[in-house]
């Protein structure tokens, strides 16, 4: 029964494992011919590839079955490129061609005896591969996981479920799996999710204005709950029944029931967490989601699996009381607060302007001075223990609430910047219209930094605070012509319109992706992404 499990739960992190492997559509190859090499490039069916940068050399536009190219050895040109099917295209990708004894080649990034085709991350570690973001997305779900612990839905159920399995003679075996069928019910449900949407599709779900209208309702329906206003529960019948069949079924089969039943019970306090989790993976990759939820599951887990172990320590775990009732006020004005990110992303793409970004700051203000009140209110109440602790949740609730204050003046307050409606660009002129950018560029003879960017990209808002605003940044950027593109704006098919030309024009669909064009409008050198040293994007401009 053990195994079975054990081996359930090996075969879906193998899946992970497997679908998180990037799509390379395009292998590499190359060999010494003389002074030259010749380089090759085979093209999976279905796909075709995008040359976007081969230094000065001429070359096709589009590639579709495979491309072979000749250069001297002591020219050896990186290429950028992407590749696209009729569903996607992946993120521009660099290789470089360098001799096989450059010291910062690694064997397994395609080299021979004498030649070596490397690809950009193989030497630049996590920075700007899937698998960093990938490796967030885990520790935002298992912080989630961590939280959810502590809701009044799952606390209350840990000393019940283990002295249960502890009567039943399984004790700690039976608890350990119950632990590992937990992360197998959350790793299902993110596969199931990447697989029912795909890679597209997740993509477009995190900036979709509707699905983030849907979600900005829902947050605040869940925050009204733990506010005490009404009760969300799903039916008890289903949760009743589900627990008397695992209490009269043996085996492995009760243990998956019993998992179960928790995730059907503690859905009402796991569901806003899980549900913003799921949003926030969609837009970073393909496998974001079942990794986030790997996280989650895992840390849910923790706490069932360590009692079993340890049955001592639940002698001194607290017990369910007044603190859980103030730990869901704080997670509702918490809740309250993140749902204006998802309001904000809606309000800008159909520029509605019903959210500004002072109106956005005084609500935040508003959420963490509220948890710092509530807190203090009640902290006579209990023992000094539990004052200590809730001190060290109302001290940087007021101190937050009081950075956000002068935000409501025009300060940059650059801790929210991921979620808070960006700030205007003073003191630029800016063109959100391709083609007017361009004409202008001709007209004045300067050269162009074209920004792809989205309201839902919380990276662009990011990179807007951390390096846009740097003073030295605008500096640079006033001998260039400025062009915003929003590529999930739903006015008039704009978005559409300038996701397209991402696409086509410079082979990317990901935000943010800066271009720079000379005077005559043809790129220059390599395209920027997500960056937040300011120094880093001063030395990518030409100038």
């Amino acid at each position: 029964m053990k195994r079975l499990l054990i081996n359930l739960l090996i075969l879906l992190l193998c899946t992970l494992t497997a679908q998180a492997e990037l799509v390379q559509p395009v292998r590499w190859s190359g060999e010494q011919v003389g002074d030259s090499v010749r380089l090759r490039a085979e093209i999976e069916a279905g796909w075709h590839m995008n040359i976007i940068d081969l230094g000065e050399r001429e070359f096709p536009e589009e590639i579709a079955d495979s491309f072979v190219i000749t250069l001297a050895a002591d020219e050896l040109t990186p290429i950028r490129y992407n590749a696209c099917d009729d569903k996607m295209c992946t993120a521009p990708e660099v290789w470089e061609f360098a001799a096989a004894d450059t010291e910062e080649i690694d064997e397994d990034c395609g080299c021979t005896e004498t030649f070596c085709t490397v690809k950009t991350s193989c030497v630049d570690g996590l920075r700007g591969t899937p698998l960093g973001s990938l490796l967030w997305i885990f520790v935002l779900g298992f912080l989630g996981g961590l939280l959810a612990i502590f809701t009044p839905c799952v606390w209350p159920i840990i000393p019940m479920t283990v002295s249960f399995f502890l009567k039943r003679g399984g004790g700690r075996r039976d608890a350990i799996l119950y632990g590992l069928s937990i992360i197998i019910l959350y790793v299902g449900l993110g596969l199931l999710v990447t697989i029912l949407f795909g890679a597209s599709a997740l993509n477009d779900l995190s900036t979709n204005a509707v699905v983030n209208i849907l979600f900005f309702l829902l947050l605040v329906v869940f925050a009204l709950s733990f506010f005490g206003l009404f009760e969300i529960t799903l039916p008890s019948s289903w949760s009743t029944a589900l627990d008397q069949k695992a209490r009269t079924t043996g085996g492995l089969l009760s243990i998956l029931l019993m998992a179960f039943t928790l995730v059907i019970v503690s859905f009402s306090c796991t569901g806003p967490i899980i549900g913003t989790l799921l949003v926030e993976a969609a837009g970073k990759s393909l496998m974001a989601p079942t990794m986030g939820m790997l996280g989650f599951a895992l840390a849910l887990a923790l706490p069932f699996s360590l009692f079993a172990m340890f049955p001592e320590w639940m002698k001194q775990a607290p017990r369910s009381g007044d603190w859980m009732t103030s730990f869901k006020v704080v997670l509702a004005f918490l809740e309250l607060a993140l749902s204006l990110k998802f309001l904000s992303v809606a309000d800008m793409a159909y520029g509605w302007g019903i959210l500004p970004r002072w109106l956005f700051l005084v609500i935040w203000i508003a959420c963490f001075l509220g948890i710092g009140i509530y807190l203090l209110w009640s902290i006579r109440r209990v023992s000094w223990t539990r004052r200590i602790i809730r001190l060290l949740v109302i001290i940087p609730s007021i101190a937050f609430a009081a950075y956000l204050v002068p935000g409501l003046w025009g300060a940059p307050v650059k801790a929210v910047s991921a979620f808070a409606p960006p700030m205007p660009i003073q003191d630029r002129d800016i063109f959100h219209d391709y083609d007017e950018g361009l004409a202008y560029a001709r007209q004045t003879g300067r050269p162009v930094l074209i920004d792809f960017t989205g309201y839902g990209c919380v990276n662009c808002r990011k990179m807007e605070a951390y390096v846009l605003d740097n003073d030295s940044v605008k500096a640079r950027l006033d001998g260039y012509v400025f062009i915003e593109l929003f590529v999930d704006d739903k006015r008039d098919g704009i978005g559409e319109k300038n996701s397209k030309i991402q696409r086509e024009l410079y082979g990317s669909n990901a935000q943010p992706y800066y271009v720079q064009l000379d005077k005559q409008g043809k790129q220059v050198g390599e395209a920027m992404a997500f960056t937040t040293d300011p120094m880093e994007f001063i030395n990518w401009l030409k100038y």
